[in-house]
């Protein structure tokens, strides 16, 4: 049993919560017993340590046993040393430490995807998630973090893919203009998510939907710069019936992904 929050295995833990040391140790940390299970279900080669309290094991069966088949141990700890390794305010019993996997833009387009999603600039940790997990729900080929955006492998983000981030390819650190013509050389249209677009039922009446897409979205606060829609082949907005001012980004990617999907599967 790790009983102690101030030892130097715990500060070590506790330090990936930083985006320096994730960048100094290729390593990252994983909360919570979903996440971690589908860690050790789709990439467990990719888990370091994975940290327990007693009554965690005890509340999600199976944990133990899928620990066991990817040859994992499982180090007990009290729950004064998970509060001190955990980023949230009530952890729920589980931490694992992970090793960063970024795929690499070109792998990603080697696989012929006929379904992207772009992210420039996008800083919102929650919106980043979540917009992962639409990506994986809308069965997409792969996402790209481009220009300054959030750390894939920031703690937020992670809890926010609920797991996709182990079921869909990610890249990470694209440069937008120069990515560009990689995705024309690979058959995709690039669709611009921007207010000023055409609406998004002109843009599925025209069948452009149906056609192998990169999907961009832009920073939650500026959107996209007129440099960057220059650079789409279309802007495309979500059209707002109600009284709403607006409409969060990752809701909208998730509209706009689907909207995508349907086309591509009908």
């Amino acid at each position: 049993m790790l009983d102690n929050p101030r030892s130097p295995r715990v500060r070590g833990v506790a330090k990936l919560r930083k985006r320096d040391a994730r960048s100094e140790t290729g390593l990252f940390l994983l909360e919570g017993p979903q996440v971690v299970s589908e860690a050790l279900e789709w990439r467990p080669e990719l888990l370091v340590e994975l940290y327990v309290t007693p009554t965690a094991l005890e509340r999600y069966e199976g944990l133990a046993d899928a620990a066991s088949a990817a040859d994992l141990d499982v180090q007990f700890v009290t729950e004064q040393v998970l509060d001190a390794m955990a980023d949230t305010v009530t952890p729920q019993g589980v931490v694992a430490v992970c090793r960063q996997f970024p795929v690499a833009v070109k792998d990603l387009l080697a696989e012929e995807p006929r379904l992207l999603v772009v992210l420039e600039e996008v800083r919102d940790p929650g919106n980043a998630g979540t917009i992962i997990r639409a990506a994986d729900a809308a069965g997409a080929d792969g996402v790209i973090f481009s220009g300054r955006a959030v750390d894939l492998y920031n703690p937020k983000v992670v809890r926010s893919t609920t797991g996709s981030l182990f079921h869909v390819p990610i890249a990470v650190g694209a440069d937008f203009p120069s990515l560009r013509e990689r995705l024309r050389d690979s058959g995709l249209q690039v669709l611009a998510a921007d207010i000023k677009g055409d609406d998004l039922l002109a843009a599925r009446q025209d069948g452009v939907l149906a056609a192998p897409t990169a999907w961009l979205f832009g920073n939650e606060a500026r959107g996209l710069s007129d440099d960057f829609l220059a650079l789409a082949d279309r802007a495309v907005s979500v059209p707002i019936y109600g009284r709403a001012e607006s409409m969060n980004l990752a809701t909208a990617a998730s509209v706009c992904l689907y909207e995508s999907a349907f086309a591509q599967r009908s």
